[in-house]
Parts: C-alpha cells; structure tokens; sequence
C-alpha cells in the first residue's frame, strides 16, 4: 500500500532528495519547509516542476517548525486533501559549528528548538490522526554522532541530535499499541552533496570564538581527512533512497536503526550492541510486546 508521507526540512539536502524519492516509489509527499512563497518559493517550484515532469504526486507544503500553529495547519491541510497521514518523515535539522564556550544559552537553545522541540510539534499535530487510524510509521533522520566518532566543535548539534534519538526510541514504545512503527535512520557524515556544512551557524560571541584560535584551521583538517576516507560512491542520496525503501516495507517488517555510514565512524557496530542491550532490558522488564508493531493480517 503507498503511504502519504509529510517530509520535515525539504528545501534541500537529504529531505529534498527523500521526498523525490518517496514520490519515485509510488507515494503521496507532502515536502514541507519554511516560507514557500518567500525565499523558498524557487525551491518549492522545482519540486512542483519536478513532480509535474515526471508524473508524480509530490507537493511542498508550508511548514515551520518552529511554530505548533504551522505544524497544525501543514497536518490539517494534509488531512482535508487525503483523508489520511500514514508516515512522517522527521528531518529538519539546522548544524551550528563552533567552540561550546562561545555559544550563548539562547543560541542552544535554538538548536534544541529546531532538531528537538520541532518533532515534538509535528508529533502533536500528526499523532492524534495517525492514532485514529492505528496504524503509521514515524521515521527519525538521526545521525552517527549519537553513538559514533566525531570531532569537536559540533557540541550542540550533537547534543541535540543525541536528545532526539533519546526522543525516538522512548515514543516507540509508546506508540506500538496504537499500530505506529518506529524507523531510525542515522547517517553518516557527508562532505558533498549537501548544504549542511556550507550554511552552519557560527556562535555570535566572537571574542570568545577567537580564544580558541590555537584550533585555527582544525575543523579544515577534519574535513580534509573526512573527503580522504570517503569513498568515490559515498552519497546522501544513499539515505534517501534507504527512507524509500523502509516506508516502502510492510508494517511490522521495517528495521527499527539502519546506518548509512560510507566512513566507519563506529556507530553501527555501537548499535548492534545497544539495540541488543535495549530489547534484552525489554524483555526482561516485561514489554517485550512493545518492541514491534505486528504485521497486518492479509
């Protein structure tokens, strides 16, 4: 069966190239973002354009997550043109790079108001339908720096990161009972094909930024030997067609992490042993039940 899918953070990167390739499966995408008919109305038009080429059903559909209003609105408009939402794709994300120390409480607490309380929002506004129907995956785009290597300078990205994966795997047990399957997909870093790095934030505190200038040109060293280790093939369209193929599964077959990592960086083989650590603890706490959602009788 082909879901309607709401894809989080598609102007660009990953959420982009997932949308076009849920819509290439066969799906209905909603491929949400921030002021269409602003600075993203060309964004938003290519993606019509595209769709329109190529005969599929895909529409950009206005979405800030930092507002609840517009998580409910983005929900609702889904609702009135499908009848129904079976799949939502949590990928907007915004990276800061920089020393922690010169980073502001406020300006943290922006990032965790982005990677962290954005899915909160577009949870409380797609849950309540897809618990009606019984049935729907939520689908968490994670990344290796919660349980892999990674370098300085990335501390409340990956803080935040950590936060919302934490987030993931609570809300799966949670929503078992209710026919809601729970897919993480947690890659890799990508030194092309994205514009994650390129448009970073940077901490406004600049004398404090500046102390740290015996790290000067340490983050140009990582990303040199980052483009060293990774192989010609590696690309992030890897992960989007990895989305496309697990919305694609039969409910209650889908794996609960799958890592796209072209690097090495030790967060598949830390998650082999922490998944089996998880559902070993469920089993013997009693909510084994609430490990997988069960597949639908034909």
């Amino acid at each position: 069966m082909k879901s309607v899918v709401l894809v989080t953070g598609a102007s660009t990167g990953i959420g982009n190239l997932a949308a076009k390739a849920l819509a290439a499966a066969g799906h209905t995408v909603y491929a949400s973002m921030r002021d269409i008919k602003g600075r993203n109305a060309p964004r938003a038009r290519a993606l019509v354009d595209y769709a329109f080429a190529n005969g599929y059903s895909l529409r950009a559909l206005e979405l800030d997550v930092l507002s609840q209003e517009s998580a409910d609105q983005a929900v609702k408009a889904i609702m009135e043109e499908q009848g129904r939402l079976d799949t939502v794709v949590h990928n907007a994300g915004h990276l800061v790079v920089g020393a922690m120390e010169a980073f502001s409480p406020e300006e943290i607490s922006k990032v965790f108001d982005t990677n962290v309380l954005g899915v909160q929002r577009v949870n409380r506004a797609a849950l309540p339908a897809m618990r009606n129907n019984g049935s729907g995956l939520m689908l968490w785009v994670s990344s290796t720096t919660v349980r892999g290597g990674f370098p300085p300078f990335m501390g409340p990205y990956a803080a935040a990161k950590a936060a919302m994966d934490s987030i993931a795997v609570t809300m799966s047990y949670e929503l078992t009972r209710f026919g809601i399957e729970t897919s993480i997909v947690v890659p890799g870093a990508f030194t092309r094909g994205t514009a994650h790095f390129p448009n970073a934030g940077k901490p406004a505190d600049e004398t404090t930024a500046a102390a740290y200038s015996r790290y000067n040109g340490l983050m140009d060293q990582v990303g040199a030997r980052l483009s060293a280790l990774t192989p010609d093939d590696a690309d992030p369209q890897a992960v989007a067609d990895d989305i496309a193929r697990i919305v694609s599964l039969p409910a209650g077959t889908r794996p609960f992490r799958s890592v796209i990592d072209f690097i090495g960086d030790g967060a598949a083989e830390v998650t082999e042993v922490a998944e089996q650590v998880r559902t070993d603890f469920a089993r013997r706490i009693g909510i084994d039940d609430l490990l997988q959602v069960m597949p639908k009788a034909a």
